[in-house]
């Protein structure tokens, strides 16, 4: 039996259908007021609990050989730092020792390419570099970076068996939570996206992401970290693409980086104000302009792992968008 935490996310749903359509037995691990959509209509056993809490994690864990925990906030607002310690450093605390009481086979955990410290520009980003909460950007990372080396720690302490799988940008469809970049894409549709900034980043698609999740529960060795990156697309690039799908015409005034920085620190306030998802805070500017060349040879020399085109998965977004009635139309 496997358990997933996290699961109603956007990696965790698409995670589930893949082991779902393979025959596997699943159980959901989800927060006492989840919305359940992202399940609905799958094979699932569905538990409530939060991570924060070690009793509802045992429960859940009872009788299951391999657990991904994929459970956890990821925002690029400021102003987290507690809730994401609290969460994603505890909680994946918790997830270890829940997973060692109840003889768990295999533990799987979503950590991500930012708890990575990024070398210089020029540099390919590859598992020879450190998980280090000193040296990356922003508080998101650095509960990400501090939970990872939980967990190696918790696996040279000996009595478990975990694999870490650090995805980069991650787009394709089932965005039921409405990702960050899932918004920019709500947000072109509607007019709302009025301007770009020059930048690049790599997006790897949900449905690579959650095979490689699978591949590294059977193949992956204990204590070792694999990434899962798909392609670099500059933000020109990304516009001209949408473009293509929604027809509406690309944003083409483009805000040189500093200022949108400067204009980024005030956006977060704006965005909290009205309750929106932002698309670009001055984080989100830092990452666009950071190193963003990154390699999977790893995973795909030890685990098999493959990725799609990018366009591929952005045009099957913006389609599952357009099902799902959610992709606005400018009046």
């Amino acid at each position: 039996m496997i358990v997933v935490t996290g699961a109603t996310g956007h990696i965790g749903n698409v995670l589930i259908r893949e082991l779902v359509s393979h025959g596997q037995t699943v159980r959901a691990f989800v927060l006492p007021d989840d919305d359940c959509r992202p399940l609905a209509g799958l094979e699932v056993e569905v538990v409530r609990g939060d991570v924060t809490g070690l009793k509802s994690l045992e429960a859940a864990f009872a009788g299951a050989d391999t657990v991904f925990h994929l459970a956890g906030i990821v925002t690029i607002m400021p102003g987290m730092e507690k809730v994401l310690e609290r969460v994603n450093v505890g909680g994946t605390r918790n997830v270890a020792a829940a997973c060692r009481r109840c003889g768990v086979h295999r533990l799987v955990y979503t950590s991500s390419i930012h708890a990575i410290a990024e070398p210089p520009r020029g540099t390919i980003i590859d598992e020879s570099q450190a998980f280090d909460p000193v040296r990356v950007l922003g508080d998101y990372a650095r509960s990400k970076a501090r939970a990872t080396l939980l967990l190696l720690d918790e696996v040279r302490r000996g009595g478990l068996d975990a694999v870490i799988c650090c995805p980069t940008g991650v787009i394709g469809p089932w965005d039921y939570g409405v990702s960050n970049i899932g918004q920019l894409i709500l947000d072109f549709a509607s007019g709302h996206l009025k301007s770009y900034v020059r930048g690049a980043y790599d997006f790897v698609d949900v449905r690579d992401v959650a095979r490689g999740l699978i591949l590294a529960a059977e193949k992956g060795q204990s204590g070792r970290h694999y990434i899962f990156s798909g392609s670099q697309v500059q933000v020109q690039e990304l516009m001209r693409e949408l473009e293509r799908l929604i027809g509406y015409p690309a944003p083409t005034y483009e805000i040189p980086s500093a200022i949108a920085r400067a204009a980024g620190v005030l956006a977060s306030v704006y965005y909290r104000l009205i309750r929106r998802r932002p698309v670009f805070t001055a984080y989100s500017i830092d990452v666009l302009r950071s190193n963003s060349q990154i390699s999977s040879a790893r995973a795909r020399d030890e685990l098999g792992f493959t990725s799609r085109p990018w366009q591929d998965s952005i045009r099957d977004q913006v389609e599952w968008f357009r099902a799902e009635g959610m992709l606005p139309t400018r009046h």
